[in-house]
């Protein structure tokens, strides 16, 4: 039985995109081909399949991290934003597109709201069998 945390990432996201691509509830926006990942970003993501690979990537991190909310997500998908001739400085990711992505995977049943001390969101047993069951299937090296 493969765990999710040990087994390569790449190969994992690639995997959980498919899986998510069947899940009714995870459909990309019309407006994600116009807007940017971040202030940092200068054009929109171009990738067809970014908004599978960042739902995959926003899951495994849950799964990962236990409890986790927009603003930290929002930080972990920042970067450097360049500003010219003045020093370049950190700046967090788009929040639109995480809070969107999580909504859809709490309607899919995958997680849920924390209803402890941490606020933010966790994955439901749904969610982590899904998650598991991704790991043993296709996202073994």
């Amino acid at each position: 039985m493969a765990d999710v945390r040990t087994i390569n990432p790449e190969k994992y996201n690639k995997a959980l995109v498919e899986a998510l691509r069947k899940i009714e509830e995870f459909q990309k926006p019309e407006w994600v081909d116009f807007v940017k990942t971040g202030t940092n970003k200068e054009r929109p993501n171009t990738d067809p399949d970014f908004w599978y690979l960042r739902a995959a990537s926003i899951l495994r991190q849950i799964y990962i991290k236990g409890i986790v909310g927009v603003e930290r997500l929002r930080t972990r998908y920042g970067n450097r934003k360049k500003r010219g001739m003045k020093p370049s400085k950190f700046v967090k990711g788009s929040g639109k597109i995480i809070r969107t992505i999580l909504q859809q995977a709490e309607e899919a049943g995958l997680v849920a709201k924390a209803e402890s001390s941490k606020k933010g969101r966790k994955l439901t047993e749904k969610g982590k069998e899904f998650m598991e069951k991704v790991a043993n299937e296709g996202g073994r090296d």
